[in-house]
């Protein structure tokens, strides 16, 4: 896994980092405080460059102005601004991200559908086909006025993103509901309570057979510590980066949509929709299906172990050997009995990793690598929880 701080150059080359910007109508040097979700970028020290005027605290630049973006070569040049090689694709690889597009859209094959016609039949047809799916939503206002705005519907090779405040109800009586309350359809949701509850308060759509990653993130830091709960949840982008090992800097549309939701939760009201928006909503449910493949994987890698054990049982001992002694058949096996070892061990070895709230939680961010002994043997410890992951402020 790479060290923290190999995941956060990206940001460490564009936060704090002095500039040159062109922009349509002059040039201005400065160094980036903030690269904002609305397409804007914040410089403080900021003068410009054919006048040399200084301008007080700090100044906001729009996406659509910014036509070029300059690094120094050297802090104690007056202006050595060039773009080598690495700072251009950050940069660039930034612009994409946070101010105007995702940089690997060419990846994402997503569907809008905003009205009945032509595109909702083929796109419910093509979803029904399938076993498992993916859902997600964006929803703006408090709990007891939440309204659904866009609903995602991720397949194996396709993204849908449903306009719901355009559709409305008529799209869950044409077969939205029907999809969504299929008990034979497995839905993987990144913590379905918000969605399932607007479904139900508003088009009174019963979400049914979910697969909750957040939930199996839980589960599974309940299993491989021998029993504590984390002090909280994890997103979404901390999930996929602890278990999918994704890169950080892929994981920005996740970061940026959760940004999103919190700074400025009525975009999902705009329309248009700008089309960074909505690429972000589209990445934000590619994960989900591999996901829930991995967690599945961990969860049951203690029963793969016992089976194991049981396989290996068998194959070192005679069948006279088997058969010695009082065993009924029913008796439990000593395989199975060493789970309370395994568990008091892993119990043990949480202990040493993270640091324990007054209520009993374990702190993910605390977690420290322990110098005791792996206690699974056969599978790595509790892996290191992404929260301690530097994002944005």
């Amino acid at each position: 896994m790479a060290s923290s701080s190999e995941e956060c150059r990206f940001l460490d080359d564009l936060k704090r980092k002095r500039v040159k910007i062109t922009l349509l109508d002059t040039q201005v040097f400065g160094v980036i405080q903030r690269i904002n979700l609305n397409k804007t970028v914040i410089l403080e020290d900021v003068s410009e460059v054919k006048s040399g005027r200084k301008f007080q605290g700090v100044k906001l630049f729009f996406g659509q102005e910014i036509v070029k973006v300059e690094f120094p070569i050297s802090a104690n040049q007056d202006n050595p601004f060039i773009v080598d090689d690495e700072n251009k694709s950050n940069i660039q690889s930034g612009n994409r991200i946070m101010l105007d597009d995702y940089e690997h859209e060419d990846c994402i094959n997503y569907i809008v559908i905003d009205e009945l016609h032509e595109k909702f039949g083929p796109a419910v047809m093509h979803i029904q086909e399938q076993d498992v799916i993916g859902i997600g939503a964006d929803v703006f206002g408090q709990t007891e006025q939440e309204r659904l705005c866009w609903l995602q519907v991720a397949t194996k090779n396709t993204v849908y993103l449903f306009d719901v405040l355009l559709l409305g109800g008529r799209a869950f009586k044409n077969g939205l509901s029907m999809i969504l309350e299929n008990p034979h359809m497995l839905k993987v949701i990144h913590d379905c309570r918000c969605v399932a509850r607007c479904l139900k308060a508003q088009f009174g759509v019963n979400l049914t057979n979910v697969f909750d990653t957040q939930v199996a993130d839980i589960m599974l830091f309940y299993n491989e510590t021998g029993g504590f709960l984390p002090d909280r949840v994890s997103t979404l982008q901390e999930v996929v980066r602890l278990h999918l090992k994704v890169p950080i800097i892929d994981l920005f549309p996740l970061w940026t949509k959760e940004q999103q939701t919190k700074e400025k939760p009525e975009v999902w009201y705009m329309r248009p929709c700008p089309p960074a928006l909505l690429k972000v909503m589209a990445v934000s449910v590619l994960h989900l299906l591999p996901l829930r493949l991995v967690l599945l994987d961990a969860l049951m890698s203690d029963y793969t172990i016992l089976v194991d054990s049981y396989m290996d049982t068998c194959h070192n001992k005679s069948v006279s050997t088997l058969h010695i002694g009082k065993q009924t058949g029913i008796d439990l096996p000593k395989e199975v009995q060493e789970l309370n070892a395994v568990r008091k061990e892993r119990l043990e070895w949480a202990t040493h990793c993270y640091s324990v709230t007054n209520d009993g939680f374990l702190e993910r961010s605390s977690f420290r690598p322990s110098l005791h002994s792996d206690p699974h043997n056969t599978k790595s410890a509790c892996p290191e929880p992404s929260s301690d992951t530097a994002w944005p402020e």
